[in-house]
């Protein structure tokens, strides 16, 4: 493909993953707002967005550094929002199966308000993993 035909590739769709809630955290997650209606992940040709409850967690798609697989969890590590104390990444986790850890070139907001904390990367337990890896690991469009 030619450099011209390449920075007008545009209207990649939306691609939306639900998360995946292991029946025995259905109910603790919901005492925290945490549910499957409020919580997704929404990948676009603009942004990354993250939403897990009353979290949010918004970046560009040029922001976006890498993605890998991660799990099996240990549920106490992986369960719920959780600050990584080794690296400062974010894990938005509902289920122990397994998860997506997406790494930004810039860190990004998500736990606290303020400019004081920024996340590496953040983790994300959704239902099809492989199907949010292949989007993430798709090029961002290029614009002109």
């Amino acid at each position: 493909m030619s450099a011209a035909a390449h920075r007008v590739r545009r209207g990649m769709p939306a691609h939306r993953s639900a998360f995946r809630f292991d029946p025995a955290f259905r109910v603790p997650l919901a005492l925290l707002g945490v549910r499957p209606e409020t919580s997704w992940v929404l990948v676009d040709d603009e942004a990354v967005e993250i939403r897990f409850g009353p979290w949010r967690l918004r970046t560009p798609r040029a922001n976006v550094a890498g993605a890998e697989l991660g799990g099996p969890y240990r549920w106490w590590r992986a369960v719920g929002p959780h600050l990584s104390l080794s690296d400062g990444g974010v894990t938005f986790g509902s289920s122990t199966a397994a998860g997506v850890c997406v790494r930004f070139v810039d860190g990004v907001r998500a736990l606290a308000p303020g400019p004081w904390l920024r996340h590496p990367a953040a983790t994300v337990t959704v239902g099809d993993p492989e199907a949010l890896l292949r989007v993430l690991r798709e090029p961002p469009p290029y614009r002109q």
